[in-house]
This record gives structure tokens, C-alpha cells and sequence, in this order.
């Protein structure tokens, strides 16, 4: 028989022990991260630029896309804050450690500062001339960091809301940056150029330059901050900052290109999300990949809070997925348990009931087509007297839909006489005038015809204005005179408070019924 010499040494079973401890090892981080339940997955507006949670509980997350920065309740998954004062396209909204404030940059080549709670913008940072994607709270908390394609890094003062410092070494768009977090002076950015360069705010300068030699899509600092990450391409690089960047691995697990990561599981894990659809998750004692996350779509960013509970990511299609831990099931046993003080140690979870709100009677009619009793309703004196912007507006959707000569034809003298005393009542209020002079227009067009057959009630109604037509001309004219006596005053004031004054002059409407007995305004 034929011996083996390498079972005697017992070789073979030390690697199978090997494989085995690695297998276990691999299952338990599968089993750890295949709890999470199944994705929620939102729908917003453009591609999700950039996601970050609150370092408070209870762990609000900001999503950053499109034209505005909401915060969602990881729980609820229920918007609870929508910071909404962006013209062009928001980016990198992130908060501050106390969670108290965000900074947020964007299209406009200006970086915002808001307070969460409050919504209020409290600061506004100009000195970019090109789009600004990434804005970051350095260590000092007064001091703000901002990453733009005008190829600089800018470092702000909040107090005074002003420019520290800039960095301008790049020589492509920095769209990727990170702050130390052990040092207040320490900022690192991430361009097109593929360069990466770390900068001491004290000396003004940058310390070190290394080549990633891809386009730059996002940095990490690990917490010791003497190690940093950075990806592009489909790789990652990891760095060695005082060893001056040091090269010390490259990781390439993805397939296109990776845009974003993270660090999870108290910084012993770190994410990577790419183009490719997947999470990957690494092990940061010997970066090796330990569990894969598919997707539906590509991925631009995600996040996970310090307590690891939530994993939220967002893709270019505007979805964004939410995955929770799923709580432990507990047995029957446990759960009809009582607490020393006799009370339940579980309760039921009680359903609030939806009311639902009443819609209106003249929404009703619109809904069914019924454009003549929708009108007859918002006549009535208690919706006309108390509530008069609610008879304009039916007027207004009437109009839009083209249908007010048919709701307002066919009517008798006493549905003629409300819209006539509507009209004289209502006109001169500046809110409803442009749409109630076109509602005269559309009265006079439908019955010009038939004035003759009216009753005394109607005529007397028309007379009456008529007569309060002209005293709102009279009044116009003596404005006008007023106005030209105030012009012959200001003409000796300096150019510069006439034209102020001028400004808020108010400007006159003298409205009139022409040949056609149509309603026609001039301006003055």
C-alpha cells in the first residue's frame, strides 16, 4: 500500500481546519448582514447625490438630490425636514457632529448653511465660481470645507461668514474630499486629475500629493486618520498619511466604477458602492471582501448611522433603499410575560384611524363635469362673503378649462344679480381684480345680447356698476395727479433715492368698458 507522508504531518488537516475557521467566519458576516430586512425603496426626484446621517439619535439621515436636501426618519421613513432654498441642483449635504446644523453646496457656486430644526438658511458661503459637490464640518465645527470644479478647496468661518483659506493645486474638477478626524487642519481632496492631495490649513499648503491614477470619485479617512482610503476606477487605494502616502494596498473587487464608501460596524468594516450594482463589504483588518449586496440600479452613494441598524443607499435613478436590522422574534412564552411592576413587557402596536378629509361640494360637481352647479355653490352668500378667494378660484379653474361662458349662460335674474354684486364688491380688491375683469368680460360677452330682456333687479344691478366703474376711474385719475405732484417733489432728491422711491410707487389700474361692452384696464 502506498503511504502519504504529508497526512502523517498532518498538513492537510491544519489547511482544512484553516478553510473551515474562514468558512465559519464568512457565514456568520453573511448572517449578519442578511439580517437586514428587505429594502424599502422611495422614489425622488434625480439621481441621489450624496447621503449622510445624523451622529445624534435618533439618526436622522439627510438625502441630498435634485434641488433640495430632505431628512428622513430612518423608522417612520417619512420626511421630516425638506430644506428646499436651492435654485439649480443641491450637493454633499452633511451635518455636523452635534446634528444641530447642515452645510450643503450645489450648481449655484455657493455653499448654504442651514439649522435642521428650524429649516432657517443661517449662512450663505460665495467665493466658487463653479459648482460646489462636497461640504464637510472640519473638527473645529466653525469651520466649514468645500470641494468645487473651479479645481479649489475652500475653508470657511462660520461666525464671521468668510474665507479662511483656499487650496488651488488641482488641475481637473475635485468632486471628493474628506476632513481629518483627529485634526482640525487636516483636509484631503480628490480630483478629475486623478491626483490626491492632503493639506494643512496652518501652513496654507499641501503636505503631500499621491496619484490614484484614476479620476477621483470619493475619499475616506479611517478614525485614526494616519490611514486614508480612495476610489476611482474600479479600484481602491489604501494610503499610509504618515508615511507621507504610502501605498499600502489596492483593492479590485468591482467591475465599473466605484463612487462611493463608507465605514460600518463600529470602524471595523468599511462599504464601497459602484455602477455595477453591488455593496461590497470589506474587513479592515486584512481588506478582504466578507459579504456582497446587490442592487437594482447603479449606485451613486450610501450610509449607515454609528449604530449600524440602518443601511440606506441611493442610485442613479433617483430610488433610494432602506434596510433595517430585524428585531430578534421573541417566543410566546417570553412575550406573555409580565415586568415586576405587572405590566406587559410587549404591547400591541396600535393603528391610528385615517380620517379622511371631506372633499367640497364644488369639487365634487367639477369632478363630475357639473360646471354650472359648481358655480351656483361658491355664489352662495356664506362662501362669497366669507371666503371670497374661494369663488375666484372656481372662477379662475373655469376659466383655464374654458368653460366659464357655459356655467354663467342660461341663468335667471337672481344668479345674475349675485355675480353682478360679487363683481362690484370684489373688483377693486387687487388680489381678484385681473380675474374678475375678465370675468365681466366673458358676463357682457355672454348676455350682450339679450341686455334688453333683463328685469328692473338685474338693470338696477348693472347701473350700479357702472356708476362704481366710474368712481374707481376718478379715483385712478387723482392718483395719477398725485403721483405727478410726488414726481415734481423727488425730482430734487439725488438720483439714487428718486430711483429707490420710485420703485415702490404703487402703480395705478383704470379700468373702463369699451365700445364692444367689454372690460379693458390701462395701466398708469
Amino acid at each position: 500500500m502506498a503511504s502519504f507522508p504529508f497526512l502523517k504531518s498532518g498538513g492537510v488537516s491544519r489547511s482544512l481546519g484553516a478553510q473551515a475557521a474562514g468558512a465559519a467566519a464568512l457565514s456568520t458576516e453573511a448572517r449578519q448582514w442578511n439580517s437586514l430586512t428587505a429594502p424599502i425603496l422611495l422614489k425622488e426626484f434625480g439621481a441621489i447625490d450624496y447621503i449622510d446621517f445624523s451622529p445624534v439619535e435618533p439618526h436622522y439621515f439627510a438625502v441630498t438630490c435634485s434641488v433640495r436636501v430632505q431628512v428622513y426618519n430612518p423608522i417612520t421613513r417619512q420626511v421630516v425636514k425638506n430644506l428646499s432654498r436651492f435654485r439649480e441642483c443641491a450637493y454633499g449635504g452633511s451635518f455636523r457632529s452635534d446634528g444641530k446644523l447642515l452645510v450643503a453646496g450645489g450648481d449655484e457656486n455657493l455653499v448654504r448653511l442651514f439649522d435642521v430644526q428650524s429649516k432657517s438658511l443661517l449662512r450663505l458661503f460665495s467665493g466658487h465660481t463653479a459648482p460646489v459637490h462636497r461640504t464637510f464640518f472640519t473638527q473645529k465645527q466653525t469651520n466649514v470645507a468645500s470641494f468645487s470644479d473651479d479645481k479649489s478647496v475652500c475653508i470657511w468661518d462660520i461666525a464671521s461668514e468668510t474665507k479662511l483659506t483656499s487650496f488651488s493645486e488641482h488641475e481637473d474638477y475635485i468632486r471628493a474630499g474628506s476632513v481629518s478626524p483627529v485634526s482640525p487642519d487636516i483636509v484631503l481632496s480628490g480630483g478629475y486629475d486623478g491626483k490626491i492631495k492632503m493639506y494643512d490649513i496652518r501652513t496654507g499648503s499641501s503636505v503631500f500629493t499621491v496619484d490614484h491614477e484614476s479620476p477621483v470619485e470619493s475619499t475616506l479617512f479611517l478614525p485614526t486618520g494616519g490611514i486614508f482610503l480612495s476610489c476611482g476606477g474600479t479600484e481602491i487605494k489604501v494610503w499610509d498619511a504618515f508615511a507621507g502616502g504610502k501605498l499600502l494596498a489596492c483593492l479590485s473587487h468591482h467591475h465599473k466604477t466605484i463612487t462611493c464608501m463608507h465605514l460600518a460596524s463600529d470602524n471595523k468594516r468599511f462599504l464601497s458602492g459602484s455602477l455595477d450594482r453591488h455593496v461590497k463589504i470589506y474587513d479592515l483588518t486584512n481588506f478582504k471582501v466578507v459579504h456582497t449586496l446587490d442592487y437594482p440600479n447603479a449606485i451613486l452613494s450610501l450610509a449607515t448611522p454609528q449604530n449600524n441598524e440602518t443601511l440606506v443607499v441611493g442610485m442613479v435613478d433617483g430610488l433610494i433603499s432602506i434596510r433595517r436590522k430585524e428585531e430578534q422574534i421573541k417566543s410566546a412564552e417570553k412575550s406573555e410575560t409580565l415586568s415586576s411592576d405587572n405590566v406587559p413587557a410587549y404591547v400591541d402596536l396600535v393603528i391610528p384611524e385615517q380620517k379622511h378629509e371631506k372633499q367640497c361640494r364644488y369639487d365634487v360637481h367639477l369632478r363630475k363635469f357639473k360646471y354650472s352647479k359648481a358655480l351656483d355653490v361658491v355664489l352662495a352668500s356664506y362662501v362669497a362673503t366669507k371666503t371670497p378667494e374661494v369663488t375666484v378660484s372656481l372662477f379662475q379653474e373655469l376659466i383655464r378649462r374654458k368653460v366659464f361662458d357655459r356655467a354663467v349662460s342660461g341663468r335667471d335674474e337672481k344668479s345674475l344679480i349675485q355675480i353682478l354684486r360679487f363683481l362690484i364688491k370684489n373688483i377693486g380688491d387687487a388680489r381678484f381684480t385681473p380675474t374678475l375683469i375678465e370675468v365681466g368680460n366673458i358676463f357682457m360677452n355672454v348676455y350682450e345680447g339679450s341686455i334688453s330682456t333683463f328685469g328692473p333687479g338685474v338693470l338696477r344691478y348693472l347701473k350700479m356698476f357702472d356708476e362704481h366703474l366710474k368712481e374707481e376711474i376718478e379715483l385712478a385719475k387723482d392718483m395719477a395727479s398725485l403721483e405727478g405732484m410726488f414726481s415734481l417733489i423727488l425730482s430734487s432728491s439725488s438720483a439714487g433715492k428718486d430711483s429707490q422711491i420710485n420703485e415702490n410707487l404703487p402703480t395705478y389700474f383704470t379700468p373702463s368698458i369699451n365700445a364692444d361692452k367689454n372690460f379693458v384696464i390701462n395701466v398708469s
